[in-house]
């Protein structure tokens, strides 16, 4: 039997690198003879770069600060005159305690050092893996440290964060980029503003109250008018332009810098062999740390079950929870799904215990898919 093992990461508990590794563990279990093969997957979010099989890229360090300018490293992939960067490292959710969140005041400022570190090595081309962001400033920081600080009426730099972003008047420069060509890596199409947008959606799971998304949501309209008119490779209809509210409107950001937007799980099945180890396969076992609907909306585990579902294969999802629909999921090509809520029967198990969850719900698996 091969045994195609291609989650994303558990957010909050484990890597999607751990929880293969778990899978694996316990399928062979159960059946140590059958062959394994691990890619760990990701759509932009964290664990973007370990995603991606490039042998002749070369990893580079970088100094840079995190979501409350807290110095930190991060590190960049350089792959010819194509460069690739997670914005986690920078911006991150993870890189924060939970006391700490708070989108008012976070700032995308350290995805601008990565990003500098690139084009100054002469990229032509910066691929930016966008999710599981702390921010919702639009990208002003990375703006700010680009040398395009956002400036207030006086002509004063404002403060970090997306609170701020209300008394924006113009920008205070022109991006620094040498002409290099930005793309978002990313499959969250939502717009920068409004129900669906930045603040409204995600804004919350960043420590937004109430009050604040709707303060935040506000300011972001008014950057994007200030992006919109000073930018001139800005499209037209920013605001509500797909994917502009991707990591807190970094999505935005890099539009406004007449950059594209490409899908991250099809970027990366692309670049890390996922598609010739598909072909191999008997069976492939994906999951996330939540099986929702937005799952549903071209995230790692949809573009596995597609891929698996065109190829007639047996898709397994396990995830830490499960509320997306079962019709729903099938039509993506799921064919079974299971969690680690049910298995122990709470929300807390299920994150104090995810490894042991996992290696037991794949040796179940195994017991019913092995031959």
């Amino acid at each position: 039997m091969r045994v195609l093992i291609c989650p994303d990461k558990f957010a909050g508990t484990l890597s999607a690198l751990e929880v293969a590794a778990a899978v694996a563990e316990g399928w062979h279990e159960v059946a140590p003879d059958d062959e394994v093969v691990i890619r760990p997957l990701s759509d932009g979010g964290p664990g973007f770069l370990d995603s991606l099989a490039l042998p002749a890229a070369r990893r580079v360090r970088v100094e840079t600060t995190d979501p409350l300018g807290r110095a930190t490293t991060g590190e960049v992939l350089v792959d010819g005159a194509t460069a690739y960067i997670e914005s986690a490292q920078a911006c991150g959710l993870h890189l924060l305690t939970e006391a700490e969140r708070d989108p008012k005041v976070t700032t995308s400022y350290g995805l601008g050092p990565l990003v500098t570190a690139v084009v100054e090595s002469g990229a032509t081309e910066v691929v930016i893996g966008l999710g599981g962001s702390a921010t919702n400033d639009a990208g002003a920081g990375m703006l700010a440290a680009l040398d395009a600080a956002p400036l207030d009426d006086a002509g004063y730099a404002l403060p970090y964060g997306g609170a701020a972003l209300a008394a924006c008047a113009r920008l205070g420069g022109t991006p620094r980029l040498r002409g290099a060509r930005l793309v978002a890596a990313t499959d969250v199409d939502n717009p920068l503003v409004g129900l669906h947008g930045a603040s409204a959606v995600f804004g919350p799971q960043k420590g937004a109250a109430r009050e604040d998304v709707l303060l935040l949501d506000a300011a972001l309209a008014r950057f994007g008018e200030v992006l919109e008119r000073d930018l001139p490779t800005c499209p037209v209809g920013l605001a509500a332009a797909p994917g502009a509210g991707a990591a807190g409107g970094l999505g935005a950001a890099i539009l406004a810098l007449g950059g594209r937007r490409e899908s991250g799980i099809d970027l990366v099945r692309r670049l890390s062999g996922l598609d010739d180890a598909l072909d191999a396969a008997d069976v492939v076992i994906t999951g996330e740390g939540s099986f929702d609907h937005q799952s549903l909306r071209g995230k790692v585990v949809a573009g596995v079950a597609e891929a698996a579902r065109d190829r007639a294969l047996p898709c397994v999802i396990l995830a830490g929870r499960i509320s997306a629909g079962r019709r729903e999921a099938a039509r993506i090509g799921v064919t079974t799904a299971y969690s680690l809520e049910d298995h122990f029967g709470s929300v807390d198990e299920a994150m104090n215990r995810p490894a042991e969850g996992l290696r037991a719900l794949a040796a179940r698996v195994a017991r019913q898919w092995s031959r």
